[in-house]
């Protein structure tokens, strides 16, 4: 009987609205929240954080899910949210406060190990390891903004457009980060070679 009514109540709710490709939100869950977590870790470089915002963004999503038009992907739109979020965070005292205490809540090895490395060999993946734990140092050092391209780019391997939907920037300047980014790490990662061990 109780049953019947919840059956009821949700068919009239379906009916007064229409129906999103968010409504199934734990689906939409199951099949992002690693990618999502994964970004707001390696941005944050916090865990506790990261796993906040991660939740903040599928909440968000839910609230806003008849504001989804179907112009983006479900992962472009998610990543927008999650971007906004970092965004937000770190502008509030509070995160400027942990960020001075707390400058290696998350190891940059222990990040690394949440890339997934397509090489097979342990030799390979080895130093795949050493190198990718020099690049979070320096991506670490980034402006906000350049992180952001950078890690929506490689990390997330979004095109240059999707990455422009997220962030809200033009092309130009998506591009522009991009390459400021690239040659940050690239003048880094170049100096750490040269020195003398």
């Amino acid at each position: 009987m109780a049953s019947h009514a919840i059956t009821s109540n949700t068919h009239s709710v379906t009916q007064q609205s229409p129906a999103t490709p968010l409504d199934d939100m734990a689906s939409i869950v199951a099949t992002y929240e690693q990618r999502i977590f994964r970004f707001h870790l390696i941005s944050i470089r916090d865990r506790d954080v990261a796993q906040s915002l991660t939740q903040d963004t599928f909440v968000r999503a839910w609230a806003a899910r008849d504001s989804f038009r179907g112009d983006c992907s479900i992962s472009t739109w998610l990543m927008r949210i999650a971007l906004n979020l970092i965004r937000d965070h770190t502008r509030t005292d509070r995160f400027r406060f942990w960020k001075r205490v707390s400058e290696t809540a998350v190891d940059v090895s222990d990040i690394a190990s949440h890339v997934p490395h397509r090489d097979s060999s342990l030799e390979s993946r080895l130093i795949a390891s050493e190198q990718m734990t020099l690049v979070w140092e320096s991506v670490a050092q980034l402006s906000d903004r350049q992180r952001s391209v950078f890690l929506l780019r490689f990390l997330e391997e979004l095109e240059l457009s999707e990455i422009a939907e997220v962030t809200g920037l033009p092309i130009s300047t998506v591009k522009t980060h991009l390459y400021r980014a690239l040659a940050t790490i690239r003048a880094r990662h170049n100096a750490t070679h040269k020195d003398p061990l």
